[in-house]
């Protein structure tokens, strides 16, 4: 099929067809005749075209509008099995897998625990296979994955940086394995970035051009979102806020190897039992210092739970501490940046809640020039994983609405 030009009635078609998919989109089911108030179209121009998008296999007929006065009109459905898309994030604990429809419906999902000597590809292809089985599809129905990770895939040598934790992800050939394991599109991206992707598609973001996401839980990272688009930087490093160098604690060196840096060492999950004992609460039990990182971010969530929940005295003394050494990092990032808002996310943040957030402002405000709104993210179940669904979706969706394409 030619490429439709500027005027042409095969594009004006496909333009409608997209108006009338993303209506059912945010809508859901709507009549012939609410699709044509809503894009303008006649009532025998939206029959066509919904005639036309029924027949591509992109809408269903789906009830009536029944309970109104008047007759009963049917009403049409977005396809939701038109297509499907996956998400992976990638922990050194774990793979959690998903599988959605191309409503953003999850309807698979399946976690892998890390096991001594998994290989990545391994790793992907049970995690994603367990998810497709729960959805009851196969690996063909699959249009894209997008698959999120520590660190970072330097675009120029296709190795992961800034991520020396995850076992058995760095060899040079991984990406090329991957591409032969899997038979599909599949996009690679730092799990705070979509972390960010969620907010912005679901929660805290939306409407937001610049914003920051500020994450803990088991390392200290950041998202960057400038002109609605993320900026990830020349090796993929853009937020690898961790490894910054900040006061109040003594350089580290050698960032790379050591795989931790002054901002992580000030503020990160294994510094909260120190800083509870510091402020004279009983830390309780302490993981151990090489004890899994989910293990060490449990124990310093629960110290945060019980300082919000009644925060005065020692308990506000230790959610202080802790705004002051976030603040601390923070302040660099609203001094370059100078966004909009702030999205708090991860679970050690989100566990201070409102009295963490507030002392974090406070903090902020005598540490940075600018004062940006600090908001809660909105994605609480999952938003890595959420994030890169909703990645994939955006793709797929733009391919599948363009009817114009062969």
């Amino acid at each position: 099929m030619p490429a439709a030009t500027p005027g042409t009635p095969s594009l004006l078609r496909a333009m409608n067809d997209r108006a009338a998919l993303e209506l059912l989109l945010t809508h859901g089911p709507l009549s012939r005749t609410r699709i044509g108030h809503l894009t303008g179209l006649s009532k025998p121009t939206a029959s066509q075209l919904l005639a036309r998008l029924e027949a591509a296999g992109l809408v269903v007929a789906t009830g009536t509008d029944g309970g109104r006065p008047g007759p009963s009109a049917q009403l049409y459905a977005l396809n939701a099995r038109a297509a499907h898309v996956g998400g992976l994030d990638v922990t050194p604990d774990r793979v959690l897998a998903a599988v959605a429809d191309l409503t953003g419906t999850v309807v698979g999902g399946f976690e892998l625990p890390y096991t001594e000597g998994a290989d990545a590809v391994g790793q992907v292809t049970r995690a994603l296979g367990g998810a497709l089985a729960d959805a009851g599809l196969d690996l063909s129905d699959l249009h894209r994955l997008v698959i999120a990770t520590p660190g970072a895939f330097d675009p120029r040598t296709g190795r992961l940086r800034y991520a020396s934790h995850l076992p058995g992800w760095h060899s040079p050939t991984l990406l090329d394995e991957l591409a032969a394991a899997l038979p599909l599109p599949v996009e690679y991206e730092n799990d705070v970035n979509l972390a960010a992707v969620a907010e912005q598609h679901l929660g805290a973001a939306r409407g937001h051009e610049d914003f920051v996401l500020l994450w803990n839980e088991e390392g200290l990272g950041a998202a960057l979102v400038l002109g609605g688009r993320l900026h990830r930087g020349w090796t993929g490093g853009a937020g690898e806020v961790g490894f910054l160098p900040v006061p109040g604690h003594p350089l580290v060196r050698q960032v790379t190897r050591a795989n931790t840096g002054g901002y992580q060492e000030l503020a990160g999950a294994q510094v909260l039992p120190a800083l509870a004992a510091a402020a004279g609460l009983d830390a309780g039990s302490v993981p151990v210092p090489d004890a899994p990182p989910a293990a060490q971010v449990a124990a310093a969530a629960e110290l945060l739970r019980r300082a919000a929940a009644e925060p005065e005295g020692a308990r506000l003394g230790f959610l202080r501490s802790y705004a002051t050494a976030l603040a601390t990092g923070l302040a660099s990032l609203v001094a370059v940046l100078d966004p909009e808002i702030v999205v708090l996310s991860g679970a050690l943040i989100t566990a201070g809640g409102d009295p963490l957030r507030a002392l974090l402002e406070d903090e902020l405000a005598e540490l940075a020039p600018s004062r940006p709104r600090l908001v809660t993210g909105e994605v609480h179940e999952r938003p890595v994983l959420r994030g890169a669904l909703e990645s994939a979706l955006a793709t797929t969706r733009e391919e599948v609405f363009d009817t114009s394409r062969p």
